[in-house]
Formats: structure tokens, C-alpha cells, sequence
């Protein structure tokens, strides 16, 4: 079986592209920067030149292909917008998708996003949802709420260094997940037929808040955190003021996004249908604390031995500093 990647630069599409072949399946991935991308390469993952938003681009990328897992998204960097990558560029894929015969599609949504119409990316989730579930092809969604991979750059790494943790005013918990198992659900997906034309939360086993990850940080790094929270009334306002500039809507859009995660609600779902469904045992999932664990572990292993390095090279110059007499 040949897969075609789309979006396997990003944090979730590099784990599906390097689980997809750790399991021996043929991996193709869709891509603008062949220099952003020469790890899949080494990976053995084979590179395709493509734009989601060039449509005609599409079809030589799909030749061959038996199934597409669609897992890109735009970034707050990119010059075209949201609707232009994430609506218009997705419907291309899926109708390019149609067009080659592929029937097996897999699409990365997002938890609840039926609830956030007024969130630009959300709705388009939503919509894309249900323009596949009206396209005859066998598809799957899946629907995570936040990667652990995020926390560290929000809140281990700014601990860890003393600088400040930026928080909502009102927090929202959050059921983060490891990408690697995220990326574990998209291909089991496509050998379990009982995942076909339904969609699935792929979420962790509980909810965390911003003050109890903080916490946790605290007493992995020994150090104490800084907090700046951030009122909600502060990113309505950024928001507005951002809207205003073609080069900043972008921006907008995100933190538009970014108010969901400040309104108290929980972000959570039951897992047992999927883990049922899919054939995975929870317990092999990873945990937000001992990814934080196995994280802290491994960076204040790697400062006690550059701090022992420097101490010998220290004592190694005081040793050859001759005394001088009085």
C-alpha cells in the first residue's frame, strides 16, 4: 500500500509519515520545500513536489497512491489564509482524491468543532468534515484537542529558564496527547474497516489545566514558574486589532483559535469506542506526566554534563596556571 502524507512536515504529519514506515508501508509526501523536508527523505520516505493550493499539482502526486492521510494545516507565517489552504486547498485534495479512484481517506479534525463557528479554522474543520462524509469516499476523522509536544515549548522550556509562562485569565482543561500515539490511530485506521466513513476523539486519558501542568513543571525542574496571565478581553482585542491587515489576518484567525482554550470549558472525550474500535490497550499510551517526566529527565541529565565538562576543563586550566611568586 502506497500513502500519501499531506502536511508531513508538521509536528503530527512527521510521527504518521515515520509510523507509516516503521510498519512497511510505501510513503509519499506532499511538499512545497524539498530543503524543509529531507528528513523524510532519510526517513525513506519518497518526496513529491505539491501545493494544496495549486490544484493542478495534485494529480501526479496521487498516481499510484492507495490511500491519503491528510493531516496539514496553515501557518500563522503562511501568506495565503486559512480559507485559501484549509478550505479551498482541502476540497481540492479530496476531489483530485476522488478523481484518481483513491477511496481511503483520512482526515486529522479537531475535537467539538461543530461548537466553534465562530472560530475560523474550527468551522472550516467542520465543514471539510462534512463535505467528505458527502464525497462517496471511505473516510475516517480523527479528532484530537491539543499535542503534548506544544507544552514544551509553552511551559517546560520558559520554567526551565526562568522565563515567563503565558496563560489564559481562564483556563481551559485540556486532554493533550502524545503525536506518536495520535499518529498509531491514522494507520491502524487503515486496516481496521470498521473505522471507515466514521469519525473518532483521539484524545489523552485526562483534562489538564494550565496551573496543574504548571505544577507539574515546578516539581519535574525544581524551579519555581512565572506567570503572566493573559484576560480574555486582551486576545478579543489583539484580534480585532489584527483583522485590519492582509499580512496579520492570519494571526487573527489563531487567536480566534486561541479563545477556545480560555473559556473554562473542559476540552476531554470519552476514549472506549476508539480504543475499542481501533484494538489499542490505553495503558500503552503515553501520559502527560510521564512525557514531562521522561522529558525533564533528559534535559537535567544533559546540564549536569555539560556543567561536569566545565568544571573539569576548569580544574584542568587551574592546573596548568603557573603560581606566580610575590
Amino acid at each position: 500500500m502506497t500513502i500519501l502524507i499531506v502536511g508531513a512536515t508538521g509536528t503530527l504529519g512527521r510521527q504518521i509519515a515515520r509510523r507509516a514506515l516503521d510498519e512497511g508501508y510505501q510513503v509519499r509526501c506532499l511538499v512545497r520545500s524539498y530543503g524543509r523536508s529531507a528528513f523524510l527523505k532519510e526517513w525513506g520516505a519518497e518526496l513529491v513536489p505539491g501545493d494544496l493550493c495549486k490544484p493542478e499539482t495534485l494529480k501526479p502526486a496521487l498516481e499510484g497512491v492507495t490511500a491519503v492521510i491528510d493531516a496539514a494545516t496553515s501557518r500563522p507565517t503562511d501568506s495565503l489564509s486559512i480559507k485559501d489552504v484549509d478550505w479551498k486547498g482541502k476540497l481540492s485534495l479530496i476531489q483530485a482524491t476522488q478523481a484518481a479512484g483513491i477511496e481511503r481517506y483520512i482526515f486529522i479534525s479537531f475535537l467539538d468543532a461543530e461548537k466553534y463557528k465562530q472560530v475560523p479554522l474550527l468551522d472550516i474543520k467542520h465543514c471539510t468534515e462534512l463535505f467528505l462524509a458527502e464525497s462517496g469516499l471511505k473516510y475516517t476523522i480523527l479528532k484530537p484537542c491539543g499535542f503534548l509536544q506544544g507544552l514544551i515549548g509553552q511551559y517546560a522550556i520558559p520554567i526551565l529558564e526562568g522565563q515567563s509562562a503565558w496563560v489564559p485569565g481562564v483556563s481551559s482543561p485540556i486532554a493533550y496527547m502524545d503525536t506518536q500515539d495520535i499518529a498509531k490511530f491514522a494507520i491502524r485506521a487503515l486496516s481496521v474497516a470498521e473505522t471507515e466513513n466514521k469519525s473518532f476523539p483521539v484524545v489523552g486519558s485526562r483534562a489538564w489545566s494550565a496551573d496543574e501542568i504548571i505544577r507539574l513543571c515546578e516539581r519535574l525542574s525544581g524551579k519555581d514558574a512565572k506567570i503572566t496571565r493573559t484576560p480574555t478581553s486582551v486576545l478579543r482585542f489583539v484580534r480585532s486589532l489584527t483583522r485590519w491587515f492582509q499580512w496579520t489576518l492570519n494571526i487573527s484567525d489563531r487567536l480566534a483559535f486561541a479563545e477556545v482554550t480560555a473559556t473554562g470549558q473542559p476540552l476531554k472525550a470519552s476514549m472506549e469506542e476508539t480504543y475499542g474500535v481501533f484494538g489499542f490497550d490505553p495503558a500503552e499510551m503515553t501520559t502527560l506526566e510521564d512525557y514531562l517526566q521522561d522529558y525533564y529527565g533528559r534535559i537535567m541529565k544533559k546540564i549536569k554534563e555539560v556543567e561536569y565538562e566545565r568544571e573539569k576543563q576548569k580544574k584542568r586550566k587551574q592546573k596548568r596556571t603557573p603560581f606566580k611568586k610575590t
